[in-house]
């Protein structure tokens, strides 16, 4: 790895999804963790927009006495919804729907 200074990265392996077995050194924020989501950027071979693959953080393990985690590691979440959700937010048009795409009326 090359010197980055005073810049701190961590080894961090990642599971499932194209990222499958690779460890690659992400840097971690103040507080020594590395960020909850991890986007990779694929361009397109086509020349169209780039296809965003979204990793999840999650513990490597915990300590058997005190449960505490014993590091990270990332899993493809292929679903996952980029962005905050605020209580103020519109809600999703797709949650409110059946599976065939009309309104749910659970309201009678």
């Amino acid at each position: 790895m090359s010197d980055t200074g005073r810049v701190k990265s961590e080894d961090t392996p990642f599971e499932g999804g194209p990222m499958d077995g690779r460890v690659l050194p992400v840097l971690v924020g103040p507080t020594g963790h590395p960020p909850k989501t991890y986007r990779i950027p694929v361009p397109d071979p086509d020349g169209g927009p780039p296809t965003v693959l979204v990793y999840r953080r999650v513990p490597r393990g915990h300590s058997k006495r005190l449960g505490l985690t014993l590091g990270w590691k990332y899993e493809y979440a292929p679903g996952h919804q980029a962005g905050l959700k605020w209580p103020w937010s519109k809600p999703d048009p797709k949650r409110d729907t059946t599976p065939d795409g009309t309104p749910d009326d659970t309201d009678g």
